[in-house]
């Protein structure tokens, strides 16, 4: 096909089967490219349409903004355990200060004392108070999470999700996104 349209332009929103996002953050999109080859195969039903087309010899095609799974993918209850999923659990904010930027990864109890890499040992924390804290435990550094460390539920995370909206917004997708009202229990 030859598009007039940039690779990168014209994200397309991918919903489950129910219409509700895979995903919030990041939230779930897919290249109209991806998109459009995902009808061709019959995965996907086209719910939106950008005021856009693209051209081939034999065709013309609208451009998704939406599309929706034609089979329900069922959501995982187990999010992985990855530095951006502490982050996103912790609100992207140092659990000692409270700082947005430059996050790293604390054990709460340092690995050199016999500490984990989990859920319940791992928080976000900026580099100069995870720098201040040290090789210490919260007592000896006298420095606390704000919150108790936990495993959260995928369900925790897409709320948490919502929180952070991402810049870009196309008006199509508008009323398939819940920023701030409809939060999984």
């Amino acid at each position: 096909m030859n598009a007039h349209v940039s690779q990168g332009g014209w994200p397309v929103l991918v919903l489950n089967a129910d219409f509700r996002p895979l995903s919030y953050y990041p939230l779930s999109l897919w290249s109209w490219q991806d998109a459009i080859k995902a009808v061709f195969l019959d995965r996907v039903n086209i719910v939106e349409h950008y005021d856009r087309a693209v051209h081939s010899p034999n065709l013309d095609i609208q451009l998704p903004s939406v599309v929706s799974l034609k089979s329900f993918v069922k959501p995982s209850t187990h999010p992985a355990f990855t530095r951006f999923n502490v982050f996103l659990r912790d609100k992207f904010s140092c659990q000692y200060c409270g700082a947005p930027e430059d996050l790293t990864f604390d054990h709460i109890i340092p690995r050199s004392k016999g500490g984990q890499t989990t859920w319940e040992n791992v928080v976000a924390a900026c580099s100069p108070c995870n720098l201040r804290k040290g090789n210490m435990t919260p007592v000896q550094a006298k420095m606390f999470p704000r919150q108790t460390a936990f495993a959260p539920t995928v369900h925790q995370l897409h709320r948490n999700g919502r929180l952070f909206p991402p810049n870009y917004l196309h008006e199509s997708w508008l009323d398939y996104l819940y920023w701030d009202t409809e939060l999984d229990p």
